[in-house]
């Protein structure tokens, strides 16, 4: 299937998203959408499977002008979208998934579950995925939902199908499986729009790379005749001088501690220390308990024992509410369900943690609470219509940036910043850089758990790397290497 989108325009309201953007995809080849956190790519991918209706421009398929109106209108002519947060049913086993609202039934009405199993099982092995199709989903890895999302697309006979930030959650193991499947998918002639902000993964798989700026298609070109910095350039209008910005701040006393932490069955034995001023990467593999530890710190999860100091004197930690009033921050990986109110403003959300200082009585400061909201999201530079924006109408960097706000808001001793760029564009990811500097300028101690070793090489002073629960080493900024993080990652000393 051969897709043209020509000059298409979109608005909403006084807010001008696209305006003009051309677009074109060919039958087999895997074709990159580009471009930093707002530039539209989401909202032109909505207007081709018919989330929303072009102000102006034409859509052609195969030559022939469409306008598809509805999602199941798309899919029903070979268009699928699978979105970054995968719309499954976690309750439901695997083929009642696959075929919610297009279930197979007898001449008497009764479902023919042996027939929709059967189909389930072809479509699996042409994805070469071993899968147990009577297993509830929401007991699946992310991976895994993805293969069945894709399996879904599959038996409604895509063509075409939208594939956004389709690795962000994956391991290295489910992302080689997912590079295999696409290969499949475009050898058998299936177009792939692959959206994404992690260029090794754009110049490994990609025939063509699109980049939007602000609206606007900047240009199409062969992923094999252009290089990571041209397509930078080409997202953010200049060039990105020092892609991680240089750290000047002092590392000054210990700010933070913990000793001998254990969570059964998810970490054990874990002790370290955080200066103020200093930056500590944490990596390791994915669900090597990164993640837990941090929680737990937090008071989001149980600690079966272990002791927290701050400042030298101990604390004690049994739920966030404690954590945030002693000076411990922590934006989440998760930032959708854990860390932010979506239905919420802009303004609410920021100002959430922060709501005891403008409360008088039973009243609240709005006029401090607005400048107070107003300044943290011109200082993170949020692309925003106004503080009273719902946090759900923003791209997924901003968002990002409005979760970072309301911890800088709180003047956090110690934050904690658990995959704080995932899903972020390179511009905005050189803000936040720019911002934990600043950060550690004033001496927080700050701790930054990422899957991206080289953001953790490239950020922090110090690496500790976690391998199934425990710490298997630590790093010095001078010393680390990307051989030397995945050797401790994988259990190698």
């Amino acid at each position: 299937m051969d897709v043209s989108m020509k000059g298409i325009t979109k608005s909403f309201g006084n807010n001008s998203v696209l305006r003009g953007v051309d677009f074109d995809l060919v039958a087999g080849e895997v074709h990159a959408l580009m471009g930093e956190n707002g530039a539209g790519k989401s909202t032109l991918m909505n207007i081709l499977t018919g989330i929303h209706k072009a102000d102006a421009g034409t859509i052609e398929v195969n030559g022939k002008p469409v306008l598809y109106d509805d999602p199941s209108v798309a899919e029903g002519n070979g268009i699928s979208f699978i979105h970054q947060e995968m719309n499954v049913w976690p309750d439901m086993t695997v083929v009642e998934n696959l075929f919610m609202g297009r279930e197979i039934a007898s001449k008497f009405g009764i479902l023919d579950k042996q027939s929709m199993a059967k189909q389930a099982k072809a479509v699996f092995d042409t994805l070469n995925v071993q899968m147990d199709l009577n297993r509830e989903i929401g007991h699946l890895s992310i991976g895994q939902q993805q293969m069945v999302e894709i399996a879904k697309s599959l038996l409604s006979n895509a063509e075409v199908i939208i594939m956004d930030e389709p690795t962000a959650a994956l391991t290295d193991h489910e992302i080689d499986n997912l590079f295999h499947i696409i290969d499949n998918l475009t050898g058998r002639g299936v177009a792939i729009i692959y959206i994404s902000h992690r260029m090794e993964e754009i110049f490994k798989i990609s025939d063509r790379i699109t980049v939007m700026r602000d609206g606007v298609s900047v240009g199409t070109l062969k992923t094999s005749e252009t290089n990571n910095d041209e397509i930078v350039r080409m997202m953010v209008g200049r060039d990105l001088e020092d892609y991680y910005p240089t750290k000047t701040a002092a590392i000054g006393d210990i700010v933070f501690e913990v000793k001998d932490l254990n969570s059964p069955g998810n970490f054990s034995d874990i002790s370290f220390k955080v200066h103020g001023g200093e930056i500590v990467g944490v990596s390791g593999l994915m669900g090597a308990g990164r993640t837990e530890i941090m929680r737990a710190i937090f008071g989001l999860d149980p600690l079966e024992s272990g002791h927290i100091f701050l400042d030298g004197a101990e604390i004690h930690v049994q739920n966030p509410n404690d954590a945030i009033r002693q000076g411990i921050g922590f934006l989440t990986e998760d930032r959708k369900d854990e860390g932010l109110i979506l239905d919420e403003s802009i303004r609410e959300n920021i100002s959430l943690p922060s709501i005891d200082g403008f409360t008088k009585g039973l009243t609240i400061d709005r006029k401090a609470e607005n400048e107070f909201a107003e300044m943290l999201s011109n200082r993170l530079a949020v692309k925003t219509m106004g503080i009273e924006e719902p946090v759900s109408s923003l791209s997924g960097g901003n968002q990002q940036k409005v979760v970072l706000a309301k911890w800088v808001g709180i003047g956090s001793k110690v934050l904690i910043l658990d995959e704080p760029t995932r899903g972020v564009d390179v511009g905005a990811k050189r803000e936040i850089y720019q911002l934990m500097n600043e950060l550690a300028e004033r001496g927080v101690a700050i701790i930054m758990v990422s899957s991206d070793l080289p953001e953790v090489l490239g950020v922090s002073d110090r690496i500790l790397v976690i391998h199934e629960g425990k710490l298997a080493g630590q790093v010095t900024r001078e010393e680390a290497t990307e051989e030397k993080i995945m050797k401790l990652a994988t259990g190698g000393y």
